[in-house]
């Protein structure tokens, strides 16, 4: 297998959208429930000789993590685990997480945030800056669960979300996971908002607050508009709480014509397996951007596959790196490392091809791997630049959506020389 392209293998990348690690120590059965998607299937014990070291992904992991702590490839998973549990969470999150070849980080700390490392404690570890992604549905919930009439949910959520957004990078949608895709581009009226959110709010005292209401995964969505901030959107691949055929980001059309006109970048997640569709999304609008996620390390030796798939019609300019690693500090290494093998594959056909130069090449490895992760957040930008709506709701009864056919005036992103690397 011929080594990594050199200019691949320096590449520090930015892993623009993960989890923080766990601070614990994991059991067999609680590492095998985060080494895959299958979290309730594995976290029950499964049927008798199935394990997720018996596929793709445990055979990557098996392949490539054991020499980061000292242990030759293919170590047997026992061997591996107790290993780890000498070395103790602390030592084996520092390794992993300095051996990915990070530049920085934009990590989702909406998830599990009191077992997982926080933002600050990632960067920290890992060496690297990292940066605080805001999940738009944690925010209703927490507003939700300290008591607000219906009639004012919406000013509450507001004003929640500018406080904690202030500094993130990001919001991300996980409307995917609650009501899938196939969201109205209509910004919802307050009367809308309101009437929604009595019932839900009426149901909170009764059960696990869990926000499942496409008019309110919407209004959540033009709220992370009116703030000017990227939105990132789980799309596609996920654990079997997702209905999957209701996560095509086609589905999503409507909106992202909606929000074009404003400028706002809109980041599609994972994608797996409708990456091609995503791919073709981020090409046909300006303001769409892709990645393959978390399917880089679950394919394992298919990754180099994925990406070529994920790139045939997506412009070089619109492709991101993320791991979206959660919980097990091996996942960021390890989507890092297949996602470096995957890209020098497809860079090295191409100039084996003739298709690009060598200088080409190293262009598109910056870009991929760094530039256009910096250029979209911001990062190393001035926050100023950034567009702001935050002064025009789009709940008023009196806004009207932008016509799908009205011109978009010029991206504010387009055309930025890219940010040096620290």
């Amino acid at each position: 297998m011929p080594d990594l392209l050199p200019f691949v293998a320096e590449q520090p990348l930015v892993d623009h959208h993960c989890h923080g690690v766990l601070r614990a120590e994991l059991n067999v059965v609680g590492f095998e429930a985060l080494l895959s998607e299958g979290l309730a299937y594995n976290t029950t014990g499964g049927p008798a000789g199935v394990t997720p070291f018996d596929s793709l992904v445990g055979f990557a992991f098996r392949r490539w993590c054991p020499p980061v702590l000292g242990m030759e490839p293919h170590a047997t998973p026992a061997d591996y685990l107790r290993r780890r549990a000498g070395l103790g969470a602390g030592e084996v999150n520092q390794r992993f997480l300095k051996d990915a070849g990070l530049a920085a980080l934009c990590v989702d700390s909406g998830f599990q945030p009191d077992s997982l490392l926080s933002p600050a404690e990632m960067g920290e570890a890992a060496g690297v800056p990292a940066h605080e992604i805001i999940r738009l549905e944690q925010i209703a919930e927490a507003t939700a669960a300290g008591g607000v009439s219906a009639a004012d949910f919406a000013g509450a959520v507001r004003a929640a979300l500018a406080e904690q957004a202030r500094g993130a990078v990001a919001v991300k949608s996980i409307a995917a996971y609650r009501v899938g895709l196939e969201l109205s581009g209509e910004p919802p009226t307050e009367a809308e908002v309101a009437a929604a959110a009595g019932p839900w709010l009426a149901s909170v005292s009764e059960g696990p607050i869990r926000l499942a209401d496409e008019t309110l995964h919407r209004f959540l969505i033009w709220c992370g508009v009116d703030l000017g901030l990227p939105i990132q959107f789980h799309v596609g691949y996920g654990d079997r709480d997702i209905d999957l055929h209701r996560c095509n980001p086609l589905l999503l059309t409507g909106l992202l014509r909606a929000i074009e006109p404003l400028g706002v970048p809109v980041v599609l997640l994972h994608n797996y397996p409708y990456h091609r569709e995503a791919g073709y999304l981020a090409q046909v609008f300006p303001h769409v951007y892709v990645d393959a996620g978390l399917a880089t390390h679950n394919v394992g030796s298919r990754a180099s596959a994925l990406i070529a798939e994920a790139l045939e019609l997506t412009h070089f300019g619109k492709f991101l790196y993320s791991s979206d690693a959660f919980g097990l500090p091996e996942l960021y290494y390890l989507g890092a490392l297949l996602f470096r093998r995957a890209l020098s594959d497809f860079l090295r056909a191409g100039l084996d091809g003739g298709e690009w130069t060598e200088h080409d090449a190293e262009r598109v490895t910056r870009m991929t791997g760094a530039e256009n992760a910096r250029r979209v957040y911001r990062i190393g930008v001035l926050p100023s630049a950034r567009p702001h709506h935050a002064d025009h709701h789009h709940t008023s009864p009196h806004h009207t959506s932008p016509s799908p056919s009205a011109p978009s005036p010029a991206c504010p992103f387009h055309g930025l020389p890219p940010p040096r690397l620290p």
